[in-house]
């Protein structure tokens, strides 16, 4: 396990605890050595629940990803003309309804996003790892997307089309990791 301290200008000490189980501690500038070690040492405890949550929450995501086989372009391929069956449909219904249609649409193996839409050249990749949702979830990333070519960023007006255009979107998000 490894600390790492940052001092910053910051008015208290915190600190997180990170993917790979390290610890980062942000403490306010000037403050003492000392007074970060005694702050470290006092939540031992603290630190050795949240990386074992931090171990386990890793471990669920990982073997959720390892359900979809993509080691070889042969199980890639099968998995994308999939996924093109799924959301070329939804994409057709909700373009029409809401007058927004992407020039490309592609798919990737992306396991930090369910989907990235690129404004300026009104182009949407999606996650070939949709696979592993149910079909609403999905339905729910491709109106993401798509509103994203209506409103760039995720402000009040993107949130207001997403509320019109797909109603559950809230509560899909939360079946996703």
């Amino acid at each position: 396990m490894a600390i790492l301290v940052t001092y910053r200008r910051t008015g208290r000490l915190s600190m997180r605890i990170v993917k790979n189980g390290d610890v980062h501690v942000s403490a306010p500038v000037g403050m003492s050595k000392k007074t970060v070690e005694l702050f470290i040492n006092e939540h031992i405890e603290w630190i050795e629940e949240a990386r074992k949550r931090n171990a386990d929450k890793q471990k669920k995501r990982s073997d959720f990803y390892n359900r979809l086989p993509l080691n070889n372009l042969a199980e890639k391929e099968n998995a994308i003309r999939q996924l093109r069956t799924l959301i070329e449909p939804m994409i057709e219904r909700h373009s029409e309804i809401m007058g927004v249609r992407p020039v490309s649409v592609s798919y990737k193996p992306m396991i930090s996003r369910w989907g990235v839409c690129k404004y300026k050249d009104r182009s949407i990749c999606f996650s070939i790892y949709l696979l592993l949702l149910p079909d609403w979830c999905i339905e729910h990333v491709v109106v993401h997307e798509l509103c994203h070519l209506l409103e760039p960023s995720h402000n009040a007006r993107f949130h207001a089309l997403m509320d019109k255009y797909f109603p559950r979107w809230r509560e899909a998000r939360k079946q996703t990791y």
